[in-house]
């Protein structure tokens, strides 16, 4: 792990590919190379640049890597298998770009002997269901990594039901306890590659029906409307917000254009939360985002007090909004017992 560490790390993609093909000409099983090698080594990269010890491009060149290297070991002679066990369709849904964890996912099915057609990032729904009119998959496997992507993870896993479909859903942005996935209706739901391997080997529908299913009936609370003016005035909330922020947190008066831009998305960010928080009426999507963004904050040397004005402009804005205002308290007595351990 420490060599393949060490190769995505310099960017070198055949030390990587080497370090792989290794462990498995020593004897360990292909599943084992996906889920006990290379996924840890994934996660590294995102703790890594959590706490800004590697950077954005590092990031994203090691994350590449460790996709070359997944491809690598898909033709591997040893990693080849007759599927036998039925087919899947593995896809991210419409806006998620985050592919690895999904494509981890397709190579352990096919270890295991499934047909997988691996779509990728970012697959429009109405794409999504073209193809399983066309190729009629026994399951589809749905990956959102980003919550701010459920309302439209939600359409696509109506849409594949309606397609008559079995849909399970995996990503953290489905919760850490998939609690959002069963509020979107997904018919499983599971945490990491094994798991989803383990639901998909066991006995599920695997024949056609009808669904008339409504999203609305999921979510009683979308009634009123929210969510959807929250969403529909994002831009305006955050060009608003920014503006206000500038005569409320002084130190932006010396803030480079870079810092300006970091700003201006890291109040993006917040909005589309606080949007998906609506959308699942859950606080705790919303809080939880908060608290990792001033860790994220902190590990770059900037004031976790400066979200307090942000969060304060935001509910001024949106004075009119129950349930919105529930939401962003329950973020600012979080973000202030997160500001007294830091003090601590």
């Amino acid at each position: 792990m420490e060599r393949l560490w060490g190769a995505v790390l310099e960017g070198d993609e055949y030390a990587a590919a080497g370090t792989v093909f290794a462990a498995l000409d020593e004897g360990l099983p292909p599943e084992r190379v996906v889920l006990e090698l290379i996924a840890p080594v994934q996660r590294r990269i995102g703790t890594e640049w959590a706490a800004n010890r590697i950077t954005v491009a590092q990031e994203h060149a090691a994350t590449a890597i460790n996709e070359r290297v997944l491809a690598a070991l898909a033709h591997h002679p040893g990693c080849r298998r007759t599927p036998d066990a039925g087919r899947v369709t593995v896809a991210c849904v419409d806006g998620e770009w985050h592919a690895l964890p999904a494509r981890l996912l397709a190579e352990v099915l096919r270890l295991r002997g499934w047909q997988v057609d691996f779509l990728g990032a970012q697959v429009p729904t109405p794409h999504l269901i073209a193809h399983l009119h066309q190729h009629g998959p026994d399951a589809v496997a749905l990956s959102c990594s980003i919550p701010t992507r459920l309302p439209t993870a939600h359409a696509a896993i109506t849409a594949c039901q309606a397609a008559g479909v079995y849909v399970l859903a995996g990503g953290a942005g489905f919760g850490h306890d998939g609690r959002y996935a069963r509020l979107l209706g997904a018919d499983a739901w599971a945490p990491d590659a094994e798991s989803a391997a383990e639901c998909l080997s066991g006995d599920f529908p695997r024949v056609r029906f009808s669904s008339n299913h409504q999203p609305i009936d999921d979510l009683p609370h979308l009634v009123d409307q929210e969510f959807t003016m929250v969403s529909r005035s994002a831009a305006q909330l955050v060009e608003r917000t920014v503006a206000d922020l500038e005569h409320r947190f002084p130190a932006m008066a010396g803030y480079t254009d870079a810092q300006r831009q970091h700003t201006v998305e890291d109040i993006a960010h917040i909005v589309d939360f606080l949007a998906t928080a609506l959308y699942t009426d859950d606080d705790e999507l919303f809080t939880g985002f908060i608290v990792w963004t001033a860790g994220i904050l902190s590990a770059r040397g900037v004031p976790t007090e400066s979200l307090d004005p942000a969060l304060e402009l935001l509910a001024a804005q949106l004075r009119d909004f129950p349930r919105t205002q529930r939401i962003i308290d329950a973020a600012q007595t979080t973000l202030k017992d997160t500001h007294n351990q830091h003090r601590v």
